[in-house]
Order: C-alpha cells, then structure tokens, then sequence
C-alpha cells in the first residue's frame, strides 16, 4: 500500500532509533501552527482560537531524573491539554498523565503566584488528558481510567481520564501521525530499522499527502536529526552487547572456578579414600584432606559396601 520502489539506497551502517516516532512527533508540534492543527483536531467545534491563544507548557528537564512528557499545551490561559504518543500501549500511561499534570498545575502555580493557601478558591485551568497509539493493537476504548484500570471501578480521592486517539477516532493532523507511524512500521518489517527506511518513509508520506507540509518545510533537519538518533541507538546496542559480553565471561569464569573446586573436592575424597584402605585413622585423614569427620565416615561407609562380599 505505501511502498514505492524507486527510492535510492542511504549510507549504510545506520540503525533507526525506536522512538523515531515519537521524536518527530515532538519536534513537530513544537511549532505553533502544526500544534494550532493538532487542537483543532482535538477540538474541531473552536473555530475562534488561533495559534496565538496557544503556549506550550511541554515539562522540560532541569535534571536527569526530572519529569519530562511529550506535549503540553496551555489555551487561552483556561484549559491544559497534554498529551502523549504511545507505540506500545500500557494502562500505567494513566499514572504517568497524572504525574505530568500534578507537575504542570505546580509550575503554573508558582508562576501565577496563586495562594494556595487563601481562604478564596483560585482560578485553576481545566485539563484534558490524551494518549495517541500508533501501534497494531487493537484498542476499543476511547477512554481509560485510574478507578477501572487500577483500581475495579472504586472511586478514590483521585480520579484520571485519559482520552485515547487510535487509527479508529483520529482526525487531522493527528490521523496523519497515526499513519506516518504505520508506513514506519510497514518499511521496518520489510527492509529493518535503516536509514533507508526513514528516506522511504519520508518520500512515500510527502507523495500521499501524509505530514507533507512539515516533512518538505523540515526534510533536511528531520533527516539529519535522525542520522544523529541513528548514532545514538547504535552506541546503546554496542553498550548492551558489552554488557551482555561481560556478563558471559564472568559467567564463564565463575563455571570453570567452581569446576576447579569441584575437582579439589573430589581429589581430596580420592585421597580420603585411598588413607581409608589403609586403615588410618579418620581424625588424622581429615587433617591431611581438610574434609569433615562427618564426611570421611560417609566415604569409610560407602567404602565399607563397596568390599563387602556378596553372599550366594
């Protein structure tokens, strides 16, 4: 259905990161005019916002284990609208959501100067959840909850909705990302994860009309941010493999030394053994062997059976 043939071979030695999507997905809608398009989708009854009335509110990181989610945005001052891309769904999403808006009402807060503790109410912007699926699961619900999902339908001091937008109810530009994401993963199951299936990917969306405006404004930085991301999944499969190599070789090595000591074990019983048919003492061979007294009399045992004549 998406695969055009006549496409050039890209350099090869490049490996496609995971999560291209969801990169061009964030890149995409940091721009006002694309994330105007992605509320429209959303909310396709407002003709009267434009993309002025609009401010990104995406959480940024200040350090490393910082909260940080894919998009958020702030209309006209009175609603938050954050939303997330998800290739692999999981209901955890819902607590994620959560966290992201708990976190977004705190920076807004402190922003506003809002008294939150003053005996009058203060002016709190309503919030809508959204998860965008981009995978091959099928998905039934338009709408998850923390009470159904976590918690068999109990109502609990906190209620979360997140909406869910799939192939089934998409509109707009948020379709188009649905189905940008489908020709990605059609081309990774035909020709792996290359830099020659992002050039495809790119070449077959701008012909069908798929993204095409961001894709022609953005091809050349979107490819070379991807050649980057390219050179990043790469160092990370080399970093696993080490660690998988290391993890092998202390196995290797732990085998051999427990072989070893194995094999000291049974020496010692040889010993053990051949002191025994002499008739010395098990005192003293637990000595010279550094066996147990309780481990010479099991041998002097066994021995014992072994030269036992048998009766006819």
């Amino acid at each position: 259905m998406y695969v055009n043939e006549n496409m050039s071979m890209q350099p090869e030695g490049y490996t496609a990161k995971r999560n291209i999507k969801d990169s061009v997905f964030t890149k995409m809608f940091r721009e006002q005019k694309y994330l105007l398009k992605l509320y429209q989708a959303l909310h396709p009854e407002d003709t009267e916002t434009t993309a002025d009335d609009i401010k990104t509110i995406t959480l940024e990181p200040v350090f490393v284990n910082d909260l940080t989610n894919d998009l958020g945005f702030e209309v006209k001052g009175k609603l938050f609208i954050l939303v997330e891309a998800q290739s692999n769904m999981t209901v955890n999403i819902i607590v994620r959501s959560f966290m992201y808006l708990a976190r977004t009402y705190q920076e807004h807060f402190e922003e506003t100067g809002k008294d939150l503790y003053g005996t009058k109410p203060v002016e709190i912007p309503e919030s809508e959840l959204y998860v965008v699926y981009t995978g091959n699961k099928k998905i039934d619900k338009d709408i998850i909850t923390l009470s159904e999902e976590f918690f068999k339908g109990k109502e609990t001091a906190v209620e979360v909705r997140v909406n869910v937008i799939t192939e089934r109810n998409g509109r707009g530009i948020i379709s188009q990302f649905i189905t940008f994401s489908k020709v990605v993963d059609d081309l990774i199951k035909k020709y792996g994860r290359t830099a020659e299936t992002v050039a495809k990917a790119i070449y077959i969306c701008k012909n069908e009309d798929i993204l095409k405006e961001f894709l022609e404004e953005h091809e050349k930085e979107v490819h070379d941010i991807m050649i980057i991301l390219f050179d990043q999944e790469k160092a990370r499969e080399i970093h696993e493999n080490s660690i998988k190599m290391e993890s092998e070789a202390k196995g290797i090595v732990k085998g051999r030394a427990e072989g070893r000591e194995e094999g000291r074990e049974e020496g010692k019983e040889d010993v053990a053994i051949e002191m025994l048919k002499g008739n010395v003492e098990p005192t003293l061979i637990s000595r010279f062997t550094q066996l147990s007294l309780e481990r010479i009399n099991e041998l002097k045992s066994l021995l014992s059976n072994t030269l036992q004549p048998v009766n006819d």
